[in-house]
């Protein structure tokens, strides 16, 4: 009994450790933190940059979000590395071009923030470095950083609801 356990905690283990890969071409880019990327099967998968949150679209930087992210990946060759689907069935993941950390950049240009909600699901050097880059980019006032008071897209998006909520 006891080794039956220990080999179903191995593999629940294991299972988590190992990413998969998945190498494609970026054919969309929706907002700030999502894109499509088509594989060699001419396959479509819906991608969510982790471990960032971007500006919702109608947010202030939001478009300005997009077309950073756009402008470094759009019809470019990279390199998921992940290892969930979200809720939506979006690949949650690390999308690499030429080795360039694009959720980094994002938070470097102060167009997302680090989404520490989910920062657990992070390599912890990856925590670090994001909060760092987050911190750089506020303390430089680059991107969304230039408000004094910018609202982070999951306290946006609570406003939304509390206000259709309040409305109905």
């Amino acid at each position: 009994m006891i080794r039956n356990l220990l080999i179903c905690l191995t593999v629940l283990y294991t299972t988590q450790v190992y990413a998969d890969t998945l190498l494609g071409r970026v054919v969309g880019v929706a907002d700030g933190d999502t894109i499509t990327v088509l594989d060699a099967s001419d396959t479509q998968h819906k991608i969510r940059l982790g471990g960032i949150d971007a500006p919702e679209k109608k947010q202030p930087f939001g478009q300005a979000s997009k077309r950073s992210l756009s402008d470094l990946v759009y019809d470019k060759a990279v390199q998921v590395d992940w290892t969930k689907t979200d809720r939506y069935g979006r690949i949650v993941g690390k999308v690499l071009l030429n080795g360039l950390d694009a959720n980094l950049e994002q938070v470097k240009r102060g167009l997302a923030w680090h989404y520490t909600k989910y920062q657990k699901e992070q390599p912890f050097e990856d925590r670090l470095i994001y909060l760092h880059a987050q911190e750089g980019a506020k303390a430089a006032k680059v991107g969304l950083w230039i408000e004094p008071s910018a609202v982070a897209p999951w306290d946006w998006r609570k406003q939304g609801k509390t206000l259709v909520n309040h409305t109905l």
